[in-house]
């Protein structure tokens, strides 16, 4: 979606006429139904202002084409400025232009990567000049008519209120691979920027090539799906095996051969390999020229997943990202405008009132916006009340939409050493669902401990690391996680304390929080369930606090409404201890099963760690 569209002429009439922003802004509130913030029309006043006089310097002709705000399909991404027209040897080319108000950047020493002063604090943001590369490769690999029209992208970043420094930070030669495709210009470097434009597009004759980027389809190019089905072949992580076969096959019948909606849900608790059929799902249908997105509505997987398959590359994750969506984006969406959308965690879709959505059902707005809609889901995974995602909400929506229903169960166990007996034990004893397997399992290739100390637990996660082993603390959120804007952007408090044994650790870091799993310098933080569900480890060491207690005279686990510290995650439970009770051991039991090979535990309250070692008859 493109909110506003122009030819040369129009644009500087609207400046001049100091109407830009009202035009914007229209035609933002029509197309998106949305209002726009007074910052965010600052910004548009500033930046025009400084766009209309590079073009109008540059001598740029009345009918080169203006694009503004062009949204990216479901995400939250929009590119600043693009201005279309021919070269002197009449190729169609763009050239997309990020816009910053920055005044001041730091280096860092991660790839691609610079800190500077947005959103209210310092943070860590992508180079502007990566931010336009990035933009200018999504084109080139999703839009039909960038690939399939012989139209050339070209990108840059403009900083118009930026004074470049000596030894300037954004020129560093750390960051020369991307300056050398995409040039950053500062406040001083108007008369580069102007030549850099006209070299592309001074012919003109852009007005054709506008509508044809408006119009161009969002589907993946043949190279793009060349690149990524290189990157699985072979990749035995995502091997099928048994009734996952079965799911996967099914999966891509309906999505090849359906005429019509359909709904296609896979029932699997942790461990069935829901994402593993997902991810193989994806390839094929990428590969049968499907227009079709994987859907993580929790970030910490999807930024694992891309770690994963990039290989730590910005470049290829940045590629990828193409296919990899939130939940968020897709409210906006048009009708059946996607083949196939694969949601994996489907429990953790949202519903209205969630931070930063502006929809009003994320499981409507998926189903809507495709053809084609496969929830990978798992009932007992939702750990919030806002958490709309569940096998009923998903059917009665579908039959909202005429949806046909197709309902497909995984129960082999693949994580945990195969130990399903291991998954029942924990369904039976964190007594969400009675088993037969109360108080033992047949597999005894799977470890597990109840510790009596936290310091030893650690230890033996710590010792596990050492011999170069996947291990991970894990912990329940019975404690404050104190904001970064309190000198917490990186681990520096403790706040997972334990006096009473001299323990204390901190929560994962707040700065790129969602790599926790996956980034080895973080080890020594403890990661919670936002930023360890649907990911798993060879070892787990999980410390349960005080928000689960056993009550012997009743003989139940119970919830503690004063001991629990997602704000979010027992909003309007305070007089329903039965749900907020339910939500918090599916959080354990998401916790405690995310080992391969082995899961240790500390309980906090005493009754509890009692009524664990009951339960285990192989443990003293």
């Amino acid at each position: 979606m493109i909110i506003y569209q122009n030819n040369a002429k129009g644009f500087r009439d609207s400046v001049d006429n100091n109407n830009i922003v009202d035009e914007i802004e229209s035609a933002y509130i029509i197309k998106t139904g949305h209002t726009v913030s007074s910052n965010e029309k600052r910004s548009w006043n500033n930046s025009m202002n400084f766009m209309e006089t590079v073009m109008r310097k540059a001598v740029l002709p009345d009918d080169c084409g203006v694009l503004i705000e062009y949204m990216i399909p479901s995400t939250s991404k929009r590119i600043d400025f693009i201005i279309t027209g021919q070269d002197e040897k009449t190729d169609k080319n763009i050239v997309i232009v990020e816009l910053k108000q920055w005044d001041n950047a730091e280096k860092t020493d991660l790839e691609y990567i610079v800190r500077t002063f947005v959103g209210g604090s310092i943070r860590e943001v992508t180079h502007p000049s990566y931010q336009a590369f990035s933009y200018k490769q999504f084109l080139k690999d999703m839009n039909t008519s960038i690939y399939s029209s012989n139209i050339n992208p070209y990108s840059c970043a403009y900083l118009h209120n930026y004074r470049k420094k000596i030894n300037e930070p954004l020129v560093d030669s750390f960051y020369e691979p991307i300056l050398t495709d995409t040039p950053v210009f500062f406040s001083q470097d108007a008369e580069k920027l102007q030549r850099f434009i006209k070299k592309y597009v001074g012919r003109g004759n852009g007005i054709n090539i506008s509508h044809e980027i408006e119009h161009g389809k969002i589907k993946p190019s043949k190279k793009f799906i060349k690149y990524v089905s290189e990157i699985f072949d072979g990749n035995n992580v995502f091997t099928l095996l048994d009734e996952q076969k079965v799911a996967y096959s099914n999966i891509i019948k309906y999505a090849e051969k359906a005429k019509s909606k359909t709904t296609i849900l896979i029932n699997g608790g942790p461990g069935t390999g829901k994402s593993v059929v997902a991810m193989n799902s994806l390839v094929s249908l990428l590969k049968a020229e499907k227009n079709i997105k994987f859907v993580a509505p929790n970030a910490s997987f999807k930024e694992a997943m891309l770690f994963m398959l990039s290989k730590n590359s910005m470049y290829n994750k940045t590629r990828l990202k193409a296919l990899f969506s939130g939940s968020m984006g897709f409210y906006n969406a048009y009708l059946n405008e996607f083949d196939v959308l694969l949601v994996d965690e489907a429990h953790r879709l949202k519903s209205k009132g969630t931070y930063m959505y502006k929809g009003e059902s994320q499981v409507e707005d998926i189903i809507r916006a495709s053809m084609i809609n496969v929830f990978f889901i798992d009932d007992n995974q939702r750990v919030r009340p806002n958490d709309e995602g569940s096998i009923e909400k998903i059917k009665e929506i579908a039959d909202l939409y005429d949806s046909k229903i197709i309902n497909i169960e995984l129960k082999a166990q693949f994580r945990c050493s195969g130990a399903e007996g291991f998954i029942n034990w924990l369904d039976h004893n964190l007594q969400i669902q009675d088993t037969a397997n109360y108080d033992d399992w047949d597999d005894k290739n799977f470890e597990f401990r109840v510790f009596d100390d936290p310091n030893d637990l650690a230890d033996r996660i710590d010792e596990l690391n050492s011999k170069g082993i996947n291990a991970r603390m894990l912990a329940g959120f019975a404690w404050p996680w104190t904001a970064d804007r309190n000198g917490n952007k990186n681990a520096e408090i403790f706040d997972v304390s334990i006096p009473e044994y001299n323990f204390k650790m901190p929560w994962n870091s707040h700065s790129n929080q969602y790599s926790w799993a996956v980034d080895d310098s973080k080890k020594d933080q403890i990661g919670c369930i936002h930023t360890s569900q649907g990911l798993e480890f060879d070892y787990v060491g999980v410390i349960i606090g005080n928000d689960l207690r056993y009550n012997t005279q009743n003989h139940t686990l119970e919830a503690s409404y004063s001991d629990y510290y997602d704000a979010t995650g027992k909003q309007g439970l305070k007089n329903n201890p039965d749900e907020l009770s339910r939500l918090i051991k599916n959080i354990y039991k998401v916790l405690m099963s995310r080992g391969i090979k082995g899961c240790y535990i500390f309980c906090r309250d005493d009754n509890l760690k009692y009524y664990f070692k009951s339960r285990m008859n192989r443990i003293d």
